[in-house]
């Protein structure tokens, strides 16, 4: 007993130095008391590595989108985080339980990224910007979006050229820079591009990627040019030309209000709230994520993407998975060791790292849909796995079955498909069923290349509610339904595949 005690208690250290340390109750009174504590940023922004100097004995976790880090700070998770100031005004707006702590932390130059190479393109857009500042309309952009608050984009003119200048954004970042507004991409940023585009006589075309994977876009000629908000430094200007500075940003800390001890703390009294008032928040958060702005057009959307690569990848990942299946089995060593080799390393390999490589390095200088990527991807992904429940299928059935059809008179191919095919489907469809459902799980990672999938469609609303709860729970419903739906039509093709069903087919 004790030396189970003992290693209860070593398990709990572990546990709590890995979590880090959570400060309860009214206990920040100033950035300092974070010394110990743990603070959120944005992966790949200055905010993370501002945050590892300023507290290095810190717990820092990294998010990879606004959304998270605010459901990060609202949950608990983590007792602080960095966002950048003119986001965090709108996002504190919505949001009466969050509410700044400290003065302002940094203040950093932002600018269009390029590659080096691109010095007319650069040239350019520092041109332009030079024109607005003349001109007054900078200031007026700056007035209408951060002083204002403004939410509707001015009608500025398509240029009529057929010149394509394809612009990196974040379009979850928030107001009011980028976000995504009745369906339209909306803010300051889109605003500048556009007249920009008009400046230049090129058509701008917008495409959504992680901001940690933004430079990686740009120096693969996935985009020409980085368009989200990107603070100027030393590291950056090695991989990016950066342009003049077009606005100069700040950085605050923020956390619940519970938690900072100089704000008034709220009452608990009337914290339990009756039947209705939770029927009406529910039916106000469908209202605000579904209906408003028609959001429920980014799920449809999103819904229809995720079902396009799950089973476009499951039928090509089936198809390349026979072939990989017939070289493993093949008496030819070359075919044998080729088969193995390709099943090892898809088998080892990530798939969040196989799709990155595939879009980032295989198709590096290829204008190709990241839906197709993704597509290919998985079905490689999907290949190697399936490739291996076939040969277990296969050599399952007992080889004395092969002889028999042979000595009836079938030839072996014959053989293969109606006797031993048939016993082959209906074994491994148990198996084949669970890898598909995983594979349409899988797909939720495809916002990393750029794919407006169901996952992303709701980072995108919960960008814009600042609702934490509600876009998550709508999402894994839909992956739920779809996975649900998926299993009954494979059950359903499994029934058709059984004894008694080909029997009674027969009899008929």
């Amino acid at each position: 007993m004790r030396k189970l005690a003992m290693i209860s208690a070593l398990l709990f250290v572990a546990a709590s130095l890995v979590a880090g340390t959570s400060l309860n109750g009214a206990t920040l009174r100033s950035p300092d008391d974070l010394r110990l504590g743990r603070i959120g940023v944005l992966q790949g922004t200055i905010h993370e590595r501002y945050a590892m100097k300023a507290w290095p004995e810190a717990t820092i976790l990294q998010y990879q989108s606004p959304s998270d880090l605010l459901l990060a700070v609202k949950s608990g998770k983590a007792d602080a985080a960095i966002y950048s100031d003119d986001e965090l005004m709108v996002m504190l707006r919505q949001n009466d339980d969050l509410a700044v702590l400290g003065d302002e932390l940094l203040a950093t130059p932002l600018g269009m990224g390029f590659r080096y190479e691109q010095t007319e393109l650069r040239s350019a857009f520092n041109n332009f910007l030079r024109d607005i500042k003349a001109d007054g309309r900078q200031d007026a952009m700056v007035r209408y979006w951060m002083k204002e608050g403004g939410t509707r984009m001015p009608e500025i003119p398509a240029s009529a050229e057929n010149e394509v200048l394809r612009v990196g954004i974040v379009s979850d970042n928030g107001m009011p820079f980028c976000a995504l507004i009745d369906n339209r991409l909306t803010g300051y940023s889109i605003e500048l591009l556009d007249r920009f585009g008009l400046y230049t006589g090129r058509k701008i075309t917008y495409v959504n990627i992680e901001f940690g994977s933004m430079i990686a876009a740009l120096a693969s000629r996935k985009i020409d040019m980085i368009g989200a908000v990107m603070a100027i430094t030393p590291e950056r200007r090695k991989k990016v030309a950066f342009s003049d500075p077009y606005y100069e940003q700040g950085a605050n800390l923020f956390a619940l209000k519970k938690n900072i001890a100089s704000l008034p703390q709220p009452s608990t009294a009337g914290s339990v709230k009756d039947g209705k008032s939770f029927l009406a928040g529910i039916a106000e958060s469908f209202r605000s994520n579904i209906l408003l702005e028609n959001r429920w057009q980014l799920i449809l959307e999103g819904f229809r993407t995720t079902l396009v690569i799950s089973v476009f990848s499951a039928l090509l990942g089936t198809l390349f998975g026979a072939l990989v299946c017939f070289m493993r089995m093949s008496r030819l060593n070359v075919l044998r060791v080729s088969a193995g080799v390709f099943i090892s390393l898809l088998r080892g390999t990530p798939v969040l790292v196989l799709l990155m490589l595939v879009f980032y390095v295989v198709f590096a200088s290829v204008n190709i849909d990241p839906v197709l990527v993704a597509v290919i991807a998985f079905g490689l992904n999907f290949a190697a796995y399936s490739a291996e429940i076939f040969r277990a299928g296969i050599e399952g059935i007992d080889r004395g079955q092969t002889e028999a059809g042979i000595a009836m008179g079938f030839t072996g191919p014959a053989t293969f498909y109606f006797i031993v095919l048939p016993q082959t489907l209906q074994r491994i469809l148990p198996v084949y069923k669970g890898e598909f459902i995983s594979l349409v799980k899988m797909t939720s990672i495809v916002g990393y290349i750029a794919v407006q999938d169901l996952t992303k469609a709701g980072d995108i609303i919960r960008s814009r509610t600042f609702d934490a709860f509600f876009p998550l729970i709508m999402v894994a419903a839909l992956y739920f339904f779809l996975s649900w739906a998926l299993m009954r039509l494979l059950e359903y093709l499994e029934g058709m595949m059984a004894p008694k069903h080909r029997n009674r087919t027969v009899a008929a």
